[in-house]
């Protein structure tokens, strides 16, 4: 027996604009989603992390019908809306609805919650205001709300009770898929958690699948079942929660679970931080990696070494050349000494590999890893291959 059709099917989107340089000066383009591909299932929730400018909010455009991809395709409940009719969109909108960031801006602080919680049903024309004003109570009541809290007006609320009404809105006109664009962000961390449990119980009681866009990670661990990782527009990594934190096969990935405060920061971790800051979206780098991470990556070495602060140990941060290494996984952990040497295989020189050797960058009285080697049967051109899982790990797939 088959698997089920997912609810929402996005595959190979893409969404550029084009910026004007100033006078005498090409356009030039901003690859705002380039080939982002990935499925959600009813019921389920997708959350979507990555830095700021990465297209988590231009991906939740195109989901929710604002903008028109200029590629790929979104299917949604089995009609692709990337290249449907206006008629067909208008249809299918309230199957989609979003929850925005700021609950202070995103309520008409002129309108009464009665007129919010009921517009979208205006709009859509079902009923009369008799049974809007009924479905108004009904949806407050369900996000932990009073009846009387209808008369009132957006300013008399707190932040996360603003929220709740911005949930019960967005519900109003019983949606299969919600947008969260960082629900939780704008609020109190106590609070925080009371609307993370408001979200799962309403899609517990209403099979809801959710779209949940996140910088918080520790949020995504709690909210998420699957999750997608963005750099610059492209989906790096996409997979279950467990696979993600567990077992993270990107640098990219790496790196941002490594920036995640920990309650215990005396347990030793790997701190494989990435240096400089995001490279321009009008020039992204080629190949395209999140290597690309240096002050300047053309004077840097292939491999910058770092002792953590954490443990005596060495981490290594590969810049974009390296992706041009034989086997750059190979050569760390020939270099640094992470798994034992492997039986039949050549030893590489740190020298060769490095251009210089990074025991003798060792503090005095520490003493630098042994050369040793593990076996790799990854691509020598892929840069998420085979080997990409034990890449600043200690550890062998």
């Amino acid at each position: 027996m088959s698997d089920p059709a997912p609810l929402l099917r996005v595959h190979d989107l893409a969404r550029h604009y084009h910026v004007s340089r100033g006078f005498m000066r090409k356009t030039a383009t901003v690859r705002a989603l380039d080939g982002v591909s990935f499925d959600l299932a009813t019921g389920s929730t997708l959350a979507v992390v990555g830095e700021s400018g990465c297209g988590k909010s231009t991906l939740a455009r195109q989901v929710t019908m604002i903008e028109h991809p200029d590629a790929g395709s979104i299917v949604l409940d089995g009609h692709d809306i990337a290249h449907a009719s206006a008629m067909t969109r208008r249809r299918l909108r309230p199957l989609v609805q979003m929850v925005f960031q700021n609950p202070y801006a995103s309520l008409n602080p002129r309108k009464r919650i009665e007129t919010l919680l009921t517009e979208p049903l205006r709009i859509q024309g079902d009923g009369d205001a008799a049974e809007h004003r009924v479905a108004a109570r009904q949806m407050l009541m369900r996000v932990g709300m009073r009846p009387e809290h209808l008369r009132r007006y957006p300013h008399m609320f707190s932040g996360g009770q603003r929220q709740r009404v911005a949930i019960a809105r967005a519900l109003m006109l019983h949606p299969r898929l919600v947008v969260a664009d960082e629900p939780v962000s704008a609020l109190d961390v106590s609070v925080q958690a009371q609307v993370l449990n408001l979200l799962m119980d309403l899609q517990q009681d209403l099979g809801i699948a959710y779209l949940f866009i996140s910088h918080n990670l520790s949020v995504v661990r709690h909210i998420a079942g699957t999750v997608l990782v963005m750099y610059l527009g492209r989906a790096v990594e996409y997979g279950p929660k467990r696979q993600i934190f567990a077992q993270p096969a990107h640098p990219y990935t790496r790196a941002l679970l490594a920036a995640t405060p920990v309650l215990a920061p005396r347990r030793g971790r790997e701190r494989g931080s990435l240096g400089g800051e995001l490279p321009s979206p009008l020039n992204p780098p080629a190949p395209f990696t999140s290597a690309a991470r240096s002050p300047s990556p053309a004077a840097a070495p292939k491999f910058r070494v770092r002792r953590g602060s954490a443990r005596s140990r060495w981490h290594v941060i590969a810049h974009p050349k390296s992706i041009d290494a034989p086997c750059y996984a190979r050569i760390l952990r020939a270099s640094m000494g992470v798994h034992p040497l492997g039986s039949g295989l050549p030893q590489i020189d740190a020298q060769q590999a490095f251009g210089h050797d990074p025991r003798a960058s060792a503090p005095r009285g520490v003493p630098g890893p042994p050369p040793s080697l593990n076996r790799c049967s990854c691509s020598p051109s892929s840069f998420a291959g085979s080997c990409s899982r034990s890449l600043f790990s200690g550890s062998s797939r």
